[in-house]
Parts: structure tokens; C-alpha cells; sequence
């Protein structure tokens, strides 16, 4: 008898994603822009294992012509968030391949190193912008709360107004 189970089968292979549960994203009108900068790689809530907090991550590939990123405008969370950005160079582990550009509280950072913020509940962060990208950037983004929700600000809130219009 083996000492181990492959991948998610198993008495608890259900708490293990190796798989984009795309079902949460078909209808998102976030879904149709996000491949112009990224490819989501794995995504885990509540929803898709119960009980789990929320944990996205995504590959970024592209670095787009627009600034910020469509649906990453300034915004606020009832929760505590970490928001990572890790190189992917075998030479350079903290040389992260590019530059992004992210705001917290207001404070703009542009980002050269692989990177973990942490966020507080409440406090206003983003907008986020790819401004180079010399190699792939893997992006987390860990809610801690069973879904994810959030509060656009004011000038989030226009920014969002602002791309959803300007083909109209």
C-alpha cells in the first residue's frame, strides 16, 4: 500500500486546486480585458473549497498601453489583503522582471524587486499599473475573508467610469 496519494485524490484531495474553476469568471466583464496583461493560473475561495479564504494568482505576461489596469482602480476591504509580485529570473530571484507601478493609501510605489504588501482593512490602495515587463511576473493576491469583495473610492469609482466610457 502507497504512503501517498496523487494530487487531489484522496480523503482530502478536495482541499487541493490544481485547476482554474472558470465558472466564477465567464461573466465577468473583468474576465474580457484581464488577458491583455495577465493569465489567471489558479483562484480559491469559499466557493470553490468551503471554508477557504480567498487567493488569487495570476501569470502576468504583457505589459499593456493603458494605465491603471481595467478593474484595479483605487478601492478599500473590510479585510486585511497581501498583494504579492514575484519575479520569475533563476539568476535573480528578487529581480522581478519589470516595473510595476501600485499606490497605497495614496503613497505611489513603483516596484523593481519580487514584493509582498500587506494591506490593512480599510486602508485605501491601487490603482495598479504594469508600466515594463522584461519577463513573466507571478501576482497573488490574498483576501482574508471567504470571498472577495471590495469598495471603490471616489476617484476609483471615476476611474473605472472613465475606461468603461472612453469607446462610447
Amino acid at each position: 500500500m502507497a504512503d501517498f496519494v496523487m494530487n487531489t485524490e484522496g480523503e482530502y484531495g478536495g482541499q487541493i486546486v490544481q485547476e482554474l474553476d472558470g465558472r466564477f469568471f465567464k461573466d465577468s466583464p473583468m474576465n474580457k480585458v484581464y488577458k491583455q496583461w495577465g493569465d489567471r493560473l489558479l483562484f480559491i475561495d469559499s466557493k470553490v473549497v468551503p471554508g477557504s479564504f480567498q487567493m488569487n494568482t495570476t501569470w502576468y505576461v504583457h505589459a499593456p498601453d493603458f494605465r491603471p489596469l481595467p478593474y484595479h482602480e483605487e478601492h478599500t476591504h473590510e479585510y486585511d489583503e497581501m498583494i504579492g509580485f514575484l519575479g520569475s529570473n533563476p539568476e535573480d530571484k528578487y529581480d522581478l522582471g519589470g516595473v510595476i507601478e501600485v499606490s497605497i493609501n495614496g503613497e505611489v510605489h513603483h516596484l523593481t524587486k519580487s514584493s509582498i504588501i500587506f494591506i490593512p482593512g480599510g486602508m485605501k490602495h491601487l490603482p495598479l499599473s504594469i508600466l515594463e515587463l522584461r519577463r513573466p511576473i507571478l501576482h497573488f493576491s490574498i483576501s482574508m475573508a471567504p470571498t472577495y469583495s471590495l469598495k471603490r473610492t471616489e476617484e476609483g469609482a471615476a476611474q473605472l467610469a472613465e475606461y468603461e466610457n472612453k469607446d462610447k
